[in-house]
Protein backbone atom coordinates (compact mmCIF):
# COMPACT_ATOMS: atom_id res chain seq x y z
CA UNK A 1 0.00 0.00 0.00
CA UNK A 2 1.39 3.57 -1.03
CA UNK A 3 -1.26 5.13 0.92
CA UNK A 4 -1.92 7.43 -2.32
CA UNK A 5 -5.52 7.50 -1.58
CA UNK A 6 -5.79 7.55 2.71
CA UNK A 7 -8.06 9.76 3.78
CA UNK A 8 -10.17 9.89 0.83
CA UNK A 9 -13.97 8.53 0.31
CA UNK A 10 -15.97 7.37 -2.33
CA UNK A 11 -18.86 5.87 -4.46
CA UNK A 12 -18.31 2.76 -6.68
CA UNK A 13 -21.31 2.56 -8.64
CA UNK A 14 -22.04 -0.60 -11.14
CA UNK A 15 -19.84 -3.52 -9.54
CA UNK A 16 -21.55 -6.62 -10.39
CA UNK A 17 -18.70 -9.48 -9.23
CA UNK A 18 -15.27 -9.70 -8.96
CA UNK A 19 -14.54 -9.64 -12.60
CA UNK A 20 -16.39 -6.30 -12.87
CA UNK A 21 -14.41 -3.29 -14.18
CA UNK A 22 -16.00 -1.23 -11.33
CA UNK A 23 -14.49 -4.20 -9.10
CA UNK A 24 -10.96 -3.74 -10.32
CA UNK A 25 -10.96 -0.06 -9.65
CA UNK A 26 -12.32 -0.28 -5.91
CA UNK A 27 -9.82 -3.15 -4.94
CA UNK A 28 -6.80 -0.96 -6.46
CA UNK A 29 -8.50 2.34 -4.55
CA UNK A 30 -8.89 0.91 -1.28
CA UNK A 31 -5.05 -0.73 -1.35
CA UNK A 32 -3.76 2.80 -1.17
CA UNK A 33 -5.85 3.51 1.28
CA UNK A 34 -9.16 4.43 0.17
CA UNK A 35 -12.64 4.18 2.43
CA UNK A 36 -15.71 2.94 0.01
CA UNK A 37 -19.10 2.85 -0.38
CA UNK A 38 -20.81 0.67 -3.23
CA UNK A 39 -24.26 0.75 -4.49
CA UNK A 40 -25.96 -1.88 -6.31
CA UNK A 41 -29.38 -2.39 -7.54
CA UNK A 42 -31.81 -5.08 -6.28
CA UNK A 43 -30.82 -8.30 -4.03
CA UNK A 44 -29.16 -10.53 -6.30
CA UNK A 45 -26.73 -7.83 -7.00
CA UNK A 46 -26.59 -7.43 -3.46
CA UNK A 47 -25.58 -10.46 -2.47
CA UNK A 48 -22.72 -10.51 -5.14
CA UNK A 49 -21.45 -7.09 -3.65
CA UNK A 50 -21.52 -7.64 -0.22
CA UNK A 51 -18.78 -10.11 0.20
CA UNK A 52 -16.40 -8.14 -1.81
CA UNK A 53 -17.14 -4.73 -0.06
CA UNK A 54 -16.08 -6.74 3.26
CA UNK A 55 -12.77 -7.95 1.49
CA UNK A 56 -12.07 -4.22 1.39
CA UNK A 57 -13.28 -3.00 4.47
CA UNK A 58 -16.59 -1.74 3.46
CA UNK A 59 -19.99 -1.94 5.30
CA UNK A 60 -21.30 1.10 3.55
CA UNK A 61 -23.74 -0.75 0.37
CA UNK A 62 -26.60 1.16 -1.08
CA UNK A 63 -29.41 -0.26 -3.08
CA UNK A 64 -29.86 2.69 -6.07
CA UNK A 65 -31.96 2.55 -9.30
CA UNK A 66 -30.51 5.72 -11.15
CA UNK A 67 -33.66 5.53 -13.31
CA UNK A 68 -35.60 6.49 -10.10
CA UNK A 69 -35.31 10.07 -8.26
CA UNK A 70 -36.26 9.33 -4.73
CA UNK A 71 -33.98 6.41 -5.06
CA UNK A 72 -31.03 8.69 -5.79
CA UNK A 73 -31.92 11.34 -3.30
CA UNK A 74 -31.70 8.61 -0.78
CA UNK A 75 -28.16 7.11 -1.62
CA UNK A 76 -26.82 11.11 -1.76
CA UNK A 77 -28.44 11.66 1.65
CA UNK A 78 -27.14 8.35 2.80
CA UNK A 79 -23.30 9.26 1.13
CA UNK A 80 -23.98 12.76 3.39
CA UNK A 81 -25.28 11.68 6.87
CA UNK A 82 -22.17 9.09 7.03
CA UNK A 83 -19.53 11.15 5.91
CA UNK A 84 -20.51 14.41 5.15
CA UNK A 85 -18.42 15.17 2.24
CA UNK A 86 -16.79 12.77 -0.36
CA UNK A 87 -13.48 13.27 -2.43
CA UNK A 88 -14.53 10.74 -5.80
CA UNK A 89 -17.00 8.34 -7.61
CA UNK A 90 -16.47 6.02 -10.20
CA UNK A 91 -19.46 5.53 -12.37
CA UNK A 92 -19.78 2.09 -14.46
CA UNK A 93 -23.12 1.94 -15.33
CA UNK A 94 -24.50 1.10 -18.64
CA UNK A 95 -26.98 -1.25 -20.37
CA UNK A 96 -28.74 -2.07 -23.02
CA UNK A 97 -31.92 -4.66 -24.54
CA UNK A 98 -29.26 -8.09 -25.25
CA UNK A 99 -31.14 -8.70 -27.98
CA UNK A 100 -30.17 -5.28 -29.52
CA UNK A 101 -26.58 -6.04 -29.51
CA UNK A 102 -26.66 -8.28 -32.29
CA UNK A 103 -27.32 -7.44 -36.15
CA UNK A 104 -27.39 -3.86 -37.07
CA UNK A 105 -27.73 -0.39 -35.85
CA UNK A 106 -30.80 0.37 -38.01
CA UNK A 107 -33.04 -1.58 -36.35
CA UNK A 108 -32.61 -0.06 -32.87
CA UNK A 109 -36.48 0.26 -30.91
CA UNK A 110 -37.52 3.98 -29.98
CA UNK A 111 -37.97 2.12 -26.46
CA UNK A 112 -34.28 0.84 -26.16
CA UNK A 113 -32.77 3.33 -27.52
CA UNK A 114 -34.13 5.63 -24.91
CA UNK A 115 -33.48 3.30 -22.08
CA UNK A 116 -30.07 2.83 -22.84
CA UNK A 117 -29.17 6.71 -23.20
CA UNK A 118 -30.72 7.51 -19.84
CA UNK A 119 -28.48 4.56 -17.93
CA UNK A 120 -25.42 4.74 -19.69
CA UNK A 121 -25.16 8.75 -20.16
CA UNK A 122 -27.98 10.83 -18.18
CA UNK A 123 -27.52 8.89 -15.16
CA UNK A 124 -23.79 9.97 -15.04
CA UNK A 125 -25.07 13.47 -15.27
CA UNK A 126 -27.33 13.28 -12.42
CA UNK A 127 -25.39 11.30 -10.04
CA UNK A 128 -22.51 14.29 -10.76
CA UNK A 129 -24.69 16.82 -9.91
CA UNK A 130 -25.64 14.97 -6.61
CA UNK A 131 -22.17 14.32 -5.98
CA UNK A 132 -20.96 17.75 -6.77
CA UNK A 133 -22.85 19.15 -3.78
CA UNK A 134 -21.13 16.82 -1.50
CA UNK A 135 -17.50 17.98 -2.64
CA UNK A 136 -16.88 21.40 -1.16
CA UNK A 137 -12.99 20.72 -1.58
CA UNK A 138 -13.11 19.43 -4.84
CA UNK A 139 -12.55 16.09 -6.22
CA UNK A 140 -12.81 13.56 -8.94
CA UNK A 141 -15.56 11.80 -10.86
CA UNK A 142 -14.93 8.95 -13.76
CA UNK A 143 -16.92 7.51 -16.06
CA UNK A 144 -16.77 4.26 -18.22
CA UNK A 145 -16.26 3.83 -21.89
CA UNK A 146 -15.33 1.91 -25.07
CA UNK A 147 -14.11 2.48 -27.95
CA UNK A 148 -17.11 1.97 -29.70
CA UNK A 149 -18.07 5.85 -29.10
CA UNK A 150 -16.51 7.04 -32.08
CA UNK A 151 -15.77 3.72 -34.31
CA UNK A 152 -18.01 1.27 -35.48
CA UNK A 153 -17.82 -2.36 -33.46
CA UNK A 154 -19.85 -4.60 -34.76
CA UNK A 155 -23.01 -5.54 -32.68
CA UNK A 156 -22.27 -2.86 -30.47
CA UNK A 157 -24.75 -0.72 -32.04
CA UNK A 158 -26.67 1.75 -29.64
CA UNK A 159 -24.47 1.37 -27.02
CA UNK A 160 -21.83 3.38 -29.38
CA UNK A 161 -23.86 5.99 -29.96
CA UNK A 162 -25.03 6.15 -25.59
CA UNK A 163 -21.06 5.70 -25.18
CA UNK A 164 -20.04 9.14 -27.84
CA UNK A 165 -23.23 10.98 -25.43
CA UNK A 166 -21.49 10.01 -22.43
CA UNK A 167 -17.79 11.34 -23.48
CA UNK A 168 -19.89 14.12 -24.70
CA UNK A 169 -21.37 14.66 -21.43
CA UNK A 170 -17.72 13.94 -19.63
CA UNK A 171 -16.14 17.23 -21.47
CA UNK A 172 -19.57 19.29 -20.44
CA UNK A 173 -19.52 18.25 -16.99
CA UNK A 174 -15.33 18.68 -16.89
CA UNK A 175 -16.53 22.89 -17.88
CA UNK A 176 -19.37 23.01 -15.64
CA UNK A 177 -17.52 21.54 -12.74
CA UNK A 178 -13.53 22.52 -12.89
CA UNK A 179 -14.19 25.80 -10.90
CA UNK A 180 -15.52 23.63 -8.23
CA UNK A 181 -11.94 22.02 -8.32
CA UNK A 182 -14.04 18.98 -9.52
CA UNK A 183 -12.43 16.79 -12.26
CA UNK A 184 -14.31 14.55 -14.90
CA UNK A 185 -12.65 11.67 -17.04
CA UNK A 186 -13.64 8.98 -18.58
CA UNK A 187 -12.03 5.38 -18.72
CA UNK A 188 -11.88 3.80 -22.20
CA UNK A 189 -10.32 0.14 -22.10
CA UNK A 190 -10.46 -2.82 -24.56
CA UNK A 191 -12.65 -5.42 -24.52
CA UNK A 192 -13.04 -7.01 -21.18
CA UNK A 193 -14.28 -10.14 -20.18
CA UNK A 194 -17.17 -9.06 -18.03
CA UNK A 195 -20.75 -10.11 -17.40
CA UNK A 196 -21.68 -6.61 -19.35
CA UNK A 197 -19.25 -7.32 -22.34
CA UNK A 198 -20.46 -11.27 -22.43
CA UNK A 199 -23.86 -9.46 -23.45
CA UNK A 200 -22.39 -7.76 -27.09
CA UNK A 201 -22.54 -10.55 -29.95
CA UNK A 202 -19.62 -11.58 -31.36
CA UNK A 203 -17.95 -10.28 -27.79
CA UNK A 204 -15.26 -13.44 -27.66
CA UNK A 205 -14.18 -12.51 -31.44
CA UNK A 206 -13.80 -8.96 -30.42
CA UNK A 207 -11.57 -9.80 -27.70
CA UNK A 208 -9.16 -12.04 -29.55
CA UNK A 209 -9.03 -9.61 -32.37
CA UNK A 210 -8.11 -6.68 -30.15
CA UNK A 211 -5.70 -9.05 -28.05
CA UNK A 212 -3.87 -10.27 -31.28
CA UNK A 213 -3.80 -6.40 -32.67
CA UNK A 214 -3.26 -4.21 -30.10
CA UNK A 215 0.32 -2.64 -30.01
CA UNK A 216 1.31 -4.04 -26.55
CA UNK A 217 -0.49 -7.44 -28.13
CA UNK A 218 -2.92 -7.22 -24.86
CA UNK A 219 -6.31 -6.53 -23.92
CA UNK A 220 -6.37 -4.27 -20.77
CA UNK A 221 -6.30 -6.10 -17.40
CA UNK A 222 -7.91 -4.97 -14.41
CA UNK A 223 -5.08 -4.23 -12.67
CA UNK A 224 -4.10 -1.70 -14.82
CA UNK A 225 -7.48 -0.17 -15.33
CA UNK A 226 -7.84 0.37 -11.56
CA UNK A 227 -4.27 1.88 -11.50
CA UNK A 228 -5.60 4.61 -13.95
CA UNK A 229 -8.61 5.40 -11.44
CA UNK A 230 -6.13 5.38 -8.62
CA UNK A 231 -4.19 8.26 -11.01
CA UNK A 232 -7.35 9.96 -11.74
CA UNK A 233 -8.75 10.13 -8.24
CA UNK A 234 -5.76 10.97 -6.68
CA UNK A 235 -3.03 13.97 -6.01
CA UNK A 236 -1.59 12.93 -9.51
CA UNK A 237 -4.21 13.68 -11.56
CA UNK A 238 -4.66 17.04 -9.93
CA UNK A 239 -4.58 18.55 -13.65
CA UNK A 240 -6.19 16.21 -15.71
CA UNK A 241 -10.05 16.75 -16.76
CA UNK A 242 -12.38 16.60 -19.50
CA UNK A 243 -10.15 13.25 -20.75
CA UNK A 244 -10.87 10.15 -22.37
CA UNK A 245 -8.09 8.01 -21.41
CA UNK A 246 -7.49 4.97 -23.26
CA UNK A 247 -6.02 1.60 -21.34
CA UNK A 248 -6.59 -0.50 -24.25
CA UNK A 249 -2.85 -1.90 -25.16
CA UNK A 250 -2.85 0.87 -27.74
CA UNK A 251 -5.20 -0.81 -29.82
CA UNK A 252 -7.20 2.80 -30.40
CA UNK A 253 -4.14 4.57 -32.43
CA UNK A 254 -4.74 1.73 -34.77
CA UNK A 255 -5.94 1.97 -38.34
CA UNK A 256 -5.94 -1.46 -40.17
CA UNK A 257 -4.97 -4.85 -38.25
CA UNK A 258 -0.98 -5.54 -37.86
CA UNK A 259 -0.11 -6.44 -41.34
CA UNK A 260 0.39 -10.48 -40.18
CA UNK A 261 -3.40 -10.25 -39.33
CA UNK A 262 -4.41 -9.06 -43.01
Amino acid sequence: MADLMKGKRGLVMGVANERSIAWGIAAALAAEGAELAFSYQGEAFGKRVEPLAASVGSDFLVDVDVTNDDSLEACFSALKSRWGTMDFLIHAIAFSDKNELTGRFINTTRGNFQHSLTISCFSFIDVARRAADLMPEGGSLITLTFQGSNHVVPNYNVMGVAKAALESATRYLANDLGPQGIRVNAISPGPMKTLAGAAIGGARATYRHTEANAPLRANATLEAIGGTAVWLCSAGGACTSGEVVHVDGGYHVLGMPQAENL
